[in-house]
């Protein structure tokens, strides 16, 4: 008698059944992890709007705040305290919207572009350079802070 030799259709199924599992927490994990490191390039693109505001603001006579983003990067900042896709007001799946108060002060939100996947909270910051983060929906000053 001759045996066969070979893996059967349940042993094949079974095998299919585990890679597909392994397969399904490598991709979410890899999604998360997209989603954690947007968050935290958001936060530290708020740290460095603050921080260039602040340059700006200690070199300009009389002191004020910019205007807008534009006004962070060359010609009218040599050279550039941001690099130009922050301020285009858009980064790694966050939209930023700096709104100049008066020459005192100043707030940036930053907002997810599409939320839930691009990021989940969202960014307030203004010239104290205290960043508050709200889950639902735009943050302002009223929320709490990230630590």
């Amino acid at each position: 008698m001759k045996s066969k030799r070979g893996f059967t259709l349940v042993e094949i199924m079974i095998v299919l059944a585990i890679v597909m599992t392994l397969a399904t927490l490598v991709v979410s994990s890899v999604l998360r992890a997209r989603h954690n490191a947007n968050e935290m390039a958001a936060v530290a693109a708020c740290k460095t709007v603050v921080t260039a505001c602040q340059t700006f603001y200690a070199n300009t006579l009389p002191h004020t705040y910019p205007l807008d983003l534009s006004y962070l990067i060359g010609p009218i900042s040599n050279p550039p305290y941001i690099d130009s896709v922050l301020a285009n007001g858009t980064k790694q799946g966050y939209s930023f919207t700096y709104t100049f108060i008066d020459t005192e002060s100043f707030i940036l939100n930053s907002d997810p572009i599409v939320p839930g996947k691009t990021g989940t909270r969202h960014f307030f910051v203004n010239e104290s350079g205290i960043i508050k983060a709200n889950h639902d929906s735009q943050a302002s000053s009223a929320d709490p802070a990230v630590e």
